[in-house]
């Protein structure tokens, strides 16, 4: 997910901790606490992306893709992560180190701030196509949750209004607010969201906005109500990306029945429940060939065809519409012998497909096409002809491959 969303999650879910837990004595403890759980949960819902200092150890775009969501994005290196951050703040934060020495309420306070901070950033990474592998080294296979778009403005509203509500200086607390609200106008306005959205992001503004209004210094209904609306659309986009993907696997499978279905990578649109990308994985083993297929799906295509999807994400010009309610944007076809040969003759080509869910290969480049046709603007695009007779990266993160089912042979039946 995008660092604001992870922030004002953060800082919602710290508030809350720090809400349900029994007041300090007076009332400038009770401040510094807040301050010290609202820091440690925003800081361990962003800590692990500090993993970008790692992408300079191996040439682009191949530190990027192996490091980023790497190590830093595990459950078991999230235990080091929490003591290093435990020990920045007591070294760093006099007034915060006396009150943990003498609070226990700040202490379990700021120990479960980090837990949930930690755990929560893995959760919302694991919501979109990018995929984590959060329990390496023990299984190290990337999970993908295909339901949420990596930048999503709900999250931004739900959690952000309260936040800034309970911000007392008044041309503060209007400039977040304006700002909040004003980044998905100005998406509506360049055609990434539909005003409709824009509607229901504004409604939930004003909700929660009243709730906390209401709600005072101590209560938490605001709060609650914002993690029952994050809740629920989750839940919400989790069972629309299910009818998704089975509406792309049956028209596939319709289109083509000699082809076999590997995948089917899904992601939303912004706050839209309904409008889908998807880039399907097919092979077909007897020609030797596999086939990627990106496109867009509309779950309700007699409300909204495919074509009403937004315009500025669903790059319209290239749409060929097979029905109200999927279009393709591109067809690729690949050769697997090609494939599986430069995976053993190029170890960086191999190391660049431990992330690869969709390799799609033109020329002596290789692209992810799940974030764009476009290999020139795709930053996930290896020259892999200039890697060909360098020397082996060292210490390659070991990452399960995606495309094993492309990259090995399926296993001939044992003759009778």
């Amino acid at each position: 997910m995008d660092n604001l969303s992870h922030s004002v999650v953060g800082l919602a879910v710290g508030e809350l901790v720090h809400r349900s837990l029994a007041p300090e004595p007076d009332g400038g403890r009770q401040r510094l606490r807040r301050r010290l759980l609202l820091l440690s949960c925003w800081a361990a819902s962003n800590f692990p992306d500090l993993d970008f200092f790692l992408t300079p150890l191996f040439p682009a775009p191949l530190g990027y893709l192996l490091h980023h969501r790497g190590h830093t994005h595990t459950l078991l290196y999230a235990i080091p992560q929490a003591i290093l951050l435990s020990a920045m703040i007591w070294l760093l934060w006099p007034s915060a180190r006396k009150l943990l020495q003498e609070s226990a309420s700040a202490r379990s306070g700021m120990m479960l701030s980090l837990t949930l901070g930690f755990t929560l950033h893995l959760l919302m990474d694991y919501l979109n196509w990018y995929g984590v592998h959060p329990f390496h080294p023990f299984d190290s296979r990337w999970l993908y949750g295909d339901m949420v778009f990596i930048v999503e403005p709900l999250f931004w509203i739900a959690f952000g209004v309260p936040m800034a509500m309970m911000v007392r200086q008044p041309a503060f607390r209007y400039l977040l607010l304006a700002l909040l609200i004003g980044a998905p106008l100005f998406f509506t306005i360049k055609g990434f969201l539909p005003w409709s959205s824009l509607a229901v992001l504004a409604l939930i503004a004003v909700v929660l906005g009243a709730l906390q209004h209401r709600t005072g210094v101590r209560g938490r209904s605001a709060l609650l109500a914002a993690l029952a609306v994050g809740i629920g659309f989750v839940g919400m986009q989790g069972y629309a990306s299910g009818q998704a993907r089975l509406a792309v696997v049956e028209s596939l499978q319709e289109n083509d029945p000699a082809s076999l279905l590997l995948d089917a990578s899904m992601s939303s649109f912004p706050t839209n429940p309904l409008c889908w990308f998807f880039v399907s994985v097919e092979r077909n083993e007897l020609a030797g060939s596999y086939r990627l297929r990106r496109g867009i799906v509309s779950l309700a295509p007699e409300i909204l065809p495919v074509t009403a999807c937004p315009v500025s994400l669903s790059d319209r010009p290239s749409q060929k519409v097979l029905t109200p309610a999927i279009a393709f944007l591109a067809q690729q076809h690949g050769s697997l012998d090609t494939l599986r040969k430069l995976r053993s003759e190029n170890c960086h080509f191999a190391a660049w497909l431990r992330f690869a869910r969709a390799p799609w290969l033109h020329d002596a480049e290789a692209t992810d096409i799940r974030f764009g046709l476009d290999s020139g603007r795709n930053f996930t695009t290896i020259n892999f002809a200039d890697f060909k007779n360098r020397q082996c990266l060292r210490l390659v993160p070991g990452w399960d491959f995606p495309r094993s089912d492309l990259l090995t042979p399926p296993a001939s039946p044992v003759a009778r």
